[in-house]
């Protein structure tokens, strides 16, 4: 069990990193070295040996390996970024680098994505440390940059350069999965997550024909991309279902007593209410627009007009991506991957998969644990290059209040003091025994 010690230190080390600006603002505009260190101090404190890696100066990653009691078991591979998303701190209630703690809740930007992940692991091992605790398999802890963007310096390059680190890891554990979901009726469920969507973030480029912006010009590149990107933005795409996403409607189904009829998906999820939002954004693949850059003057019809949209694949879906996108563009714009990762799937039959169960169960006993699929990504894509499977897995226990899935990416970015408890409990419980 982890110590009282551990307890203070997951508010102290979560609160202690949003202090550490790491804004990654993508083109390699961000520093997580500071961090790196932070995080490569506490594991040096707990007799560990962290390793500092960086493709680029001052985008360091923190690798370090415990070595588990069973030689012959695969090694689990725990990560978490250290880099965050921009905050405007004139939005906010208090300001997104604090680390305030107030009133029970810490916050700041990183709160719930992902410092306070970053922060369990840091307890956790350092409780261990303290107890004497060794896990039954090598457990490898990785602290990495550039999540919010490529992953070329976090986990792309570690996968790609340092291979030997995560020899023997065959699973993987991060971000988002085993936090309360309040369904509205009383119900606590504990999503834990077993797939990803694929990325596909999309260039879109029209060409046309330069000219005065009073003339007829049936050639306009920026009419032509707004055609297309309007085809994108309103395309109805068609229901596909993964195994993880069937599962989890299915015991959706079951545990609100309504027929699971996947011939009518959408009418499922209406029945499902508000559950349902664990699931409709995966049973389909998706585009958004969202970025455009045309022109340089009114009076003046551009050559070329560029767009980009965000979009996701789910697996075994992204040739039905590719044939859409060529279609939906037409022949006058031209489509590219900015950034492209494959999608993922991880077995709910496993033995891993049952041990995260069981230890949310055990401090949650009133919740319920079902499987989703993210509808986003992690560094789990690039570890999958290592053949490591992915799960979704950074306990938190949420009062209804707070909406968790809002507060991702999200102005007053914050999270509960005890919610970080629940997590320093189950996280420990479970990596002792998986």
């Amino acid at each position: 069990m982890a110590d009282q010690q551990a307890l203070d230190e997951v508010v102290e080390f979560t609160s202690g990193l949003i202090r550490i600006d790491t804004t990654n603002r993508g083109g390699g505009d961000c520093q997580e070295r500071p961090a790196a260190e932070y995080a490569a101090e506490r594991l040096a404190g707990a007799g560990l040996e962290p390793l500092m890696l960086e493709r680029t100066p001052r985008r360091t990653n923190v690798v370090a390996r415990i070595a588990g009691t069973d030689p012959s078991a695969d090694a689990l591979l725990v990560h978490g970024h250290l880099d965050v998303v921009p905050a405007e701190a004139a939005d906010w209630s208090v300001h997104p680098f604090s680390g305030e703690i107030r009133d029970g809740v810490v916050w700041g930007r990183g709160a719930v994505d992902m410092k306070n992940m970053d922060a369990m692991i840091l307890a956790v091992v350092r409780s261990w440390a303290r107890q004497g605790v060794r896990p039954r398999r090598d457990v490898v802890v990785a602290f990495t940059a550039d999540e919010e963007a490529s992953a070329e310096d976090g986990s792309g390059f570690l996968a790609d350069e340092h291979p030997e680190l995560f020899e023997g890891c065959t699973e993987g554990v991060s971000e988002s999965g085993a936090f309360t979901f309040h369904d509205g009726s009383g119900r606590q469920l504990y999503p834990i997550a077993a797939g990803e969507r694929g990325t596909g973030w999309l260039k879109l480029t029209a060409r046309g024909r330069a000219g005065h912006g009073s003339k007829v010009n049936k050639e306009n590149a920026v009419t032509r991309l707004a055609a297309a990107i309007t085809r994108i933005g309103e395309h109805e795409w068609p229901l596909r279902l993964t195994p993880t996403v069937r599962a989890a409607l299915g015991e959706l189904a079951a545990l609100y007593g309504v027929d699971a009829d996947f011939r009518d998906v959408d009418r499922l999820l209406e029945k499902l209410g508000p559950a349902a939002k664990l699931v409709e954004a995966t049973v389909r693949n998706s585009a958004n627009p969202t970025m455009l850059d045309a022109g340089y003057k009114v009076n003046v019809i551009p050559g070329e007009a560029v767009a980009y949209v965000d979009g996701r694949y789910l697996p075994g879906g992204e040739e039905e991506f590719r044939t859409t996108l060529d279609r939906l563009t037409g022949p006058d714009v031209d489509w590219e991957f900015a950034h492209h990762e494959v999608a993922l799937q991880a077995p709910l039959d496993s033995p891993t998969y049952a041990k995260m169960r069981a230890a949310v169960e055990e401090f949650a006993p009133e919740g319920h644990v079902v499987p989703y699929c993210m509808s986003g990504g992690t560094d789990a894509k690039q570890f999958s290059r290592l053949g490591i499977t992915g799960y979704g897995f950074a306990p938190l226990k949420l009062p209804e209040d707070l909406d968790y899935q809002a507060l991702f990416h999200g102005v007053d970015e914050r999270v509960p003091v005890e919610a970080l408890h629940f997590g320093v409990r189950v996280l420990d419980r479970f990596l002792r025994t998986a």
